[in-house]
């Protein structure tokens, strides 16, 4: 299998090029530079795999949540390209990418995903390692205040993402000792969104370019509260 990625909800911009398993990526922290950088990045890993964007099998992204400017970037990228390509597309949570790359480099087997989502809100999901060696998601994802955050089941969950570099106290606080530790410094990498987008497209649930879609939690709770 031939997918190529991209993640640029948070500060850090990346893409990554799946080939038969193996993952080759270009990752920046860069706030503000993620429309300048994302299309060199995946233009040079395709010249280096000595691929043409015709080539891959699907596209995949993160799709939100995140700030609400990279995310718009990520749709409008990725639904270029498979427009112009006819591939399918495999949306990812930032979340849940956040989530499987701690997973992946720390072996933690509970993940609390949080991205700072600003007026001192958190982007909001709890994941567990699956059988197949991806992440799933417990409940709901959410965007609220950090005191107000959906209590895990369970101890020994591990903070991953800026939201817990914001607002770690009152996470901690809310929690009340279920996160035994966590990483602020965290963000969302498209090497976890070509690993999940993989999964994706494998269990037939990619869409069309025409279906690709941001999320961003904060429209849909405000329209919630609204009716």
């Amino acid at each position: 299998m031939k997918l190529l990625a991209i993640d640029t909800s948070t500060e850090a911009c990346s893409a990554a090029l799946l080939i038969s398993g193996e993952v080759r990526e270009r990752h920046e922290i860069a706030p503000r530079e993620h429309a300048r950088l994302i299309l060199p990045m995946l233009e040079s890993l395709l010249a280096e795999a000595g691929l043409k964007l015709s080539q891959l099998d699907a596209l995949a992204f993160g799709c939100g949540p995140g700030g609400f400017t990279g995310v718009r970037i990520a749709t409008g990228v990725i639904q270029g390209l498979a427009f112009g390509a006819d591939l399918p597309v495999a949306p990812v949570s930032s979340l849940a990418a956040l989530a499987q790359g701690t997973y992946r480099e720390t072996g933690a087997q509970q993940i609390l995903s949080a991205i700072d989502a600003r007026i001192s809100e958190v982007y909001w999901g709890a994941y567990r390692a699956g059988d197949a060696g991806h992440v799933t998601l417990e409940g709901d994802e959410t965007v609220c205040a950090p005191q107000h955050v959906p209590l895990p089941v369970g101890a020994d969950w591990f903070g991953a993402g800026s939201g817990w570099a914001a607002y770690e106290t009152a996470l901690q606080t809310r929690l009340g000792g279920a996160a035994y530790t966590c990483d602020g410094q965290r963000y969302p990498r498209a090497y976890d969104v070509a690993l999940l987008g993989a999964g994706i497209y494998q269990r037939g649930l990619a869409v069309s370019a025409e279906q690709v879609l941001p999320v961003y939690l904060r429209d849909e709770v405000a329209w919630k509260k609204s009716r």
